[in-house]
């Protein structure tokens, strides 16, 4: 896990461990001796709710000054509706969304509800219920301006090791939580969906998530569980797809990409990017990140080049643009590269941070720990850990 607290474009980069916080330095490299710590037990999240009851409840940035609500219900007939405001037990403000559903061989899912709800005042704890009833929840809408702090976390599954890292996610006083993809690891098990969205509820709940997919989420060479699920503001970015959007915050314009759609130079993803920087106004938003799954740049022997067609396609643009960094997930280590582009040290190149988490499942005989077999040759670029 990273966290990023941004004040103005010279500032630091922090990350947090399961383990432990420490202050990343630009300019510093360094190596570390790596081993893979042994599995931690997968764990299942159950419903204890009726029927009815609001579950899986999340949020996520859905244009300037909104947020939408999603949560799912058993019950096929609980409106999909919100009530809201800035008084505990007191909800002046009340409105109706939409709801799908969608079914994956023998299994179909929930309700699922989303709500758009706003304006919204930036820096203000809203109270809010789902559905008409249930308990009442609450978030705190990002702040307008700088500062700003984002906690980015990759590739997080359901492990005890997914529980430690969204304790040390709560104790931190962040605005954003930016996700580079392999949420739940459901891999076509529909239910772990189910498990994931109510293990992260006490987080997703109170902060906006705000996640792009990663080759976990593929079942049958499509994105159904995800998309119906993980409602991203792709159509108020001008995206014609959920897999790649882009939102601004408080300084900041943020890019989520698709690895696994078309990102060829002229197709739809490539050719949307290219506008959206274009759009990018540096006095608005000074800060520029692009998050994705897999990484452009990564010196470890797991998933080596396999970001290398989508930087060779898209990498010019993110240079012209002047994207300062760029975070990714996949490779189950972190690695952090000085500025760089095309290869190459490079001042006015971005920097690039793979964060991703180990995720482990012995209940399906496959343990995927640290990645810990680096390229020592490239030290000079990076460090890892």
């Amino acid at each position: 896990m990273a966290e990023a607290f941004l004040s103005s474009p010279s500032n630091n980069l922090h990350r947090l461990s399961n383990h432990y916080f420490l202050t990343i330095f630009p300019n510093r490299h360094s190596a570390t001796r790596l081993y893979s710590p042994p599995p931690r037990s997968l764990i299942d999240t159950p419903h204890h709710g009726s029927k009815s009851d609001p579950q899986q409840v999340h949020i996520s940035l859905a244009g300037e000054d909104y947020m939408r609500v999603t949560w799912v219900t058993d019950d096929k007939d609980v409106p999909s509706v919100v009530e809201y405001g800035t008084t505990s037990g007191e909800y002046d403000t009340v409105v109706y969304g939409e709801h799908t559903s969608y079914t994956f061989y023998s299994y179909t899912s929930g309700k699922i509800h989303h709500v758009k709800i706003g304006p919204l005042e930036p820096s203000i704890t809203y109270y809010y219920r789902c559905g008409g009833h249930g308990p009442e929840l609450s978030f705190k809408t990002p702040p307008s301006t700088f500062p700003i702090e984002f906690v980015v976390v990759g590739d997080p599954g359901q492990t005890q090791d997914t529980v430690s890292t969204l304790a040390h996610v709560g104790d931190q006083d962040y605005d954003v939580f930016l996700l580079p993809g392999d949420l739940s690891y459901a891999d076509e098990d529909q239910s772990r969906w189910d498990s994931f969205g109510r293990l992260v509820e006490e987080y997703a709940s109170r902060r906006p998530w705000m996640v792009t997919e990663g080759n976990h989420e593929r079942e049958c060479c499509a994105f159904t569980a995800y998309n119906a699920r993980w409602l991203m503001p792709y159509e108020e970015s001008g995206s014609a797809s959920n897999l790649y959007y882009s939102f601004n915050v408080a300084g900041s314009h943020i890019i989520m990409l698709g690895s696994y759609t078309d990102f060829k130079k002229g197709s739809d993803q490539y050719k949307w990017v290219e506008a959206d920087l274009v759009k990018v106004d540096r006095k608005a938003t000074p800060w520029v990140f692009a998050v994705m799954h897999v990484p452009w740049y990564n010196t470890n022997e797991d998933h080596k080049d396999e970001g290398k067609s989508m930087r060779e396609a898209m990498e010019d643009l993110f240079y012209k643009a002047r994207v300062d960094v760029v975070f990714a997930g996949h490779v189950h280590a972190y690695e952090r590269f000085t500025r760089i582009y095309n290869r190459k040290a490079d001042p006015c190149g971005p920097v690039y941070i793979t964060i991703g988490e180990s995720m482990e499942e012995p209940d399906k005989g496959w343990h995927i720990s640290l990645a810990t077999k680096f390229n020592r040759h490239q030290i000079l670029l990076a460090e890892y850990s």
